[in-house]
């Protein structure tokens, strides 16, 4: 799938490039296009295992692991632990963070980035 399927539309930057959805989270949470992925099918669906995302996005268990593990890490999913795997390593399922919740979350990055390179802005080209 490729970028311009993951995001849809994109945003003129006073740079004149243009940015998506995964620039966007790439900038603030350091994900990668095949992250952005993983992220938008755990949107479309319920709860998921790696193995079921492997056979809808057709990418290796490894880049699913890694991807869940990143999402994880920015808080952008939950991760529960299988209560029916009694032995071996621990099996976890994965679930997106509601949509309200996810945007709120993402907004306030956003302004809080925001917040911080006016800071930069203020100290930095204020006149002496």
């Amino acid at each position: 799938m490729s970028q311009t399927q993951v995001l849809g539309a994109r945003i003129r930057l006073p740079s004149g490039k243009d940015a998506g959805l995964v620039d966007i989270l790439s900038f603030f949470y350091g994900l990668s296009e095949t992250d952005v992925q993983v992220l938008m099918a755990l949107m479309r669906g319920d709860v998921r295992r790696i193995e079921d995302l492997e056979t809808e996005l057709k990418l290796s268990k490894a880049s699913i692991s890694n991807s869940l593990n990143a999402l994880h890490n920015s808080d952008l999913v939950m991760r529960v632990k299988e209560t029916n795997n009694k032995v071996g390593r621990p099996r976890y399922i994965y679930k997106a963070r509601e949509y309200t919740e996810l945007k709120s979350k993402v907004l306030n990055d956003i302004r809080s980035c925001s917040d911080k390179i006016l800071e930069l802005v203020d100290q930095h080209l204020r006149g002496s």
